[in-house]
């Protein structure tokens, strides 16, 4: 006589808390926040979360069509050229693309 072998289904609500548990999407963290924007001049005024030197790439996102890199070619404190901006600090930065308040800034 032959045993049947029975499989058992594993329930639907564990297999999503499986499946959820070992997907991790690792979010970078962003480095400033778009306080203002002055379209005329194409200059964003970002509070910095972290260092920010001269020459670094960075990544601006927000929205759903803004997603740019840029490097940092003239930032400024209090209408004075800096090469490294100190976290804590407002600067102004020079953009290439239309962004808004409240869009973030990422090390690329």
């Amino acid at each position: 006589m032959a045993k049947k072998i029975i499989k058992k289904k594993a329930p639907k609500k564990i297999i999503k808390k499986v499946v959820k548990k070992n997907i991790k999407i690792k979010q970078p963290k962003p480095i400033g926040l778009v306080t203002h924007y002055f379209s005329n001049i194409k200059v964003a005024v970002l509070k910095l979360r972290e260092n920010l030197k001269e020459g670094q790439e960075i990544r601006i996102a927000g929205g759903e069509k803004t997603d740019f890199k840029q490097i940092v070619k003239s930032m400024q404190i209090d209408h004075k050229p800096v090469k490294l901006a100190k976290k804590g600090k407002s600067i102004g930065l020079k953009v290439k693309e239309h962004i808004r308040e409240g869009y973030k800034v990422f090390k690329a």
